[in-house]
């Protein structure tokens, strides 16, 4: 059976996730993950003397007694091998109240910002955070549950734009063998095992559940399907991408308001899929990202551009407008 170090090295070679001369910022909060990702890591650059440079980032959110304890495990796991050492203490409770944002959402913006301070500071280009294959699949059953689409069935990306996840590929069981096995003694958050969030129902009661009643080996079937599903979305992305190149007539991506310019008639005539994608795409274009498009507002935009009647307008928020005129779709940034 292949050793959990060789099957991170595969996952890093298989996704291009590393390359020489990358500065990489991990993401380590001392539990039996980040605390792997950072053991192969620091054996692997030893092994191989690749010029990469790591630098640790941890952020103790301040909630529990023992958080002082686990910044202090970090900090003296890198001070004997020689790592660079950042840490921050966030009080998360505050953030949450101040924000009017639930707990777990503050801890990730904290931890994220921090993660991108230290990106800065130490002039790295990667962020490597140490979720798993059943991070993996704990994700994409929430997903599931609140309703989801195609993209959210694929889960968690071994990459997204420069943030890296070496250890997506293996289970949790593998990973707590190996700090066992390796005697790094990681610190366990005692909060993981409480089923107050809806991470935990999920980790600790539905797939639990699920693998005694109906498939032991739930964790691999799903993130089968979400291979399946990953590699089927890139198809009808890059389709979208190409049909997208046919129906644009106008992009001012430079100028203010930024602005894109669509052929109404061609679009029109794209399949429901593609349509949707269209827009979505031409979103992210305008503003980076599709936060806060949810499917009711995809849906009004077709059914704008079906009606196909000049001059009626639709703003899904504060800074986007779909404008129809004369066979064109104006889609515009207003910020």
């Amino acid at each position: 059976m292949q050793n959990l170090e060789e099957k991170i090295k595969n996952t890093i070679k298989k996704y291009n996730l590393i390359q020489e001369g990358d500065r990489i910022v991990l993401a380590i909060s001392g539990g039996p993950d980040s605390m792997c990702m950072l053991n192969v890591l620091v054996n692997f650059i030893k092994q191989t003397s690749s010029k990469i440079t790591i630098f640790v980032a941890h952020v103790n959110h301040m909630i529990r007694k023992e958080a002082k304890d686990d910044e202090q495990y970090v900090c003296n796991y890198c001070k004997k091998n020689n790592i660079e050492f950042y840490s921050k203490r966030i009080d998360v409770k505050k953030l949450a109240n101040t924000n009017k944002i639930g707990l777990e959402e503050a801890g990730r913006k904290a931890r994220y910002e921090f993660f991108n301070e230290v990106l800065l500071k130490t002039n790295a280009n990667k962020i490597a955070i140490a979720h798993n294959k059943n991070d993996k699949v704990e994700t994409i059953l929430m997903n599931v549950l609140r309703g989801s689409g195609i993209q959210g069935l694929k889960g968690i990306e071994p990459q997204r734009e420069n943030i890296i996840r070496p250890l997506i590929e293996c289970e949790r069981s593998e990973i707590e063998q190996y700090c066992e096995e390796n005697n790094l003694n990681p610190r366990i958050d005692k909060t993981n095992l409480e089923d107050i969030y809806q991470r935990n129902k999920v980790r600790n009661v539905i797939i639990p559940y699920i693998k005694k009643e109906f498939n032991p080996n739930i964790i691999k079937t799903i993130d089968r399907l979400s291979n399946i599903v990953s590699a089927e979305d890139e198809y009808i992305e890059q389709q979208t991408e190409t049909t997208y190149q046919e129906i644009v007539i106008t992009e001012k991506l430079n100028e203010k308001p930024k602005e894109i310019i669509l052929n109404l008639k061609k679009f029109n005539s794209q399949e429901i899929v593609i349509k949707s994608r269209l827009i979505r795409y031409t979103i992210k274009r305008l503003f980076g990202n599709t936060q806060n498009i949810e499917k009711i507002h995809i849906d009004d935009i077709i059914k704008l551009c079906n009606n196909n009647i000049g001059n009626k307008y639709l703003t899904p928020n504060k800074n986007l407008k779909f404008f129809i005129n004369n066979n064109k779709i104006y889609i515009t940034n207003q910020t």
